[in-house]
């Protein structure tokens, strides 16, 4: 995102939580096209270092591998000390956790796990990261949020709700700075996220899937743009005004539908 050119040092340096597949891993392979250092956080090392070459090989950039699970006090803290400690700057809160059922059907400490991954991660690696961004007036923070903040569908949902609030509040108060908030806002996605999930999505439409490589670059050109809220495909972008003017009863009904539909999906 920021030019090479740009740059105070001669290469700009990207965080990206998630990185290994789906949208992070196409905002890690965009970033390092761009000619961004690359430092990849995901639990799985193994997967992060095969990641981490890859990249390399193809762009030669530079890559640092942080193996941490974001639910955990103790490895969010040693993310948010690296980014406290070294110069970020671009960050990308993708790191997702998705859970089956609603919030009755879970055990309370998966719901707190969520929460901890998608808000808490998310709020601590951006203040980490944005004294460094103002004091060299230059720097972007892109959180993957998703069009289900914009119904009522449980703590996943409100979790998604809270990144894209946030990330609204957030360029507010980073006005003037040269620093920009985006919240990445996608619908259903072609990724690893809803197998590994254990969501059956057999049922929803072709025409309701988007490519993560179109969601990264539809964020890029919103955040060039000075966009708040980056939202890709035709048929979000109408949901999306939809959502804006339908009354909170008809939102609901939406959300409850949906998660009838999905527990349909899981049984059949």
């Amino acid at each position: 995102m920021v030019e090479p050119a740009e740059a105070i040092h001669s290469s700009p340096v990207a965080l990206v939580t998630g990185p290994t597949a789906g949208i992070g891993r196409a905002f890690a392979t965009e970033l390092a096209r761009q000619g961004h250092d690359l430092v990849l956080v995901s639990r799985d090392e193994s997967r992060l270092q095969t990641v981490a070459r890859e990249l390399e090989a193809q762009f030669g950039v530079a890559t640092t591998v942080i193996a941490a699970d974001l639910s955990i006090a103790a490895d969010l803290t040693r993310v948010e000390e690296f980014v406290s400690e070294h110069r970020v700057d671009v960050l990308v809160n993708n790191a997702g956790f998705g859970i089956r059922g609603g919030f009755l059907a879970n055990d309370v400490d998966v719901e707190q796990q969520l929460l901890e991954v998608m808000v808490v991660a998310v709020m601590r690696l951006t203040r980490a990261a944005l004294p460094g961004m103002v004091e060299r007036r230059r720097g972007y923070v892109f959180t993957v949020s998703s069009v289900a903040g914009w119904i009522a569908g449980g703590t996943y949902s409100a979790a998604k709700a809270w990144a894209t609030v946030f990330t609204e509040g957030l360029q507010a108060d980073l006005a003037g700075t040269g620093v920009r908030a985006v919240a990445v806002c996608p619908g259903y996605t072609r990724t690893e996220f809803h197998a590994r999930a254990g969501i059956n999505m057999g049922s929803i439409s072709d025409a309701l899937w988007l490519d993560a490589d179109d969601v990264v670059s539809q964020a890029l050109r919103d955040a060039r743009a000075g966009r708040v809220v980056s939202v890709a495909g035709w048929q979000y972008k109408a949901l999306s005004v939809l959502l804006g003017v339908l009354p909170r009863p008809v939102i609901r009904l939406v959300g409850q539908s949906g998660q009838i539909a999905a527990r349909f999906g899981r049984d059949r």
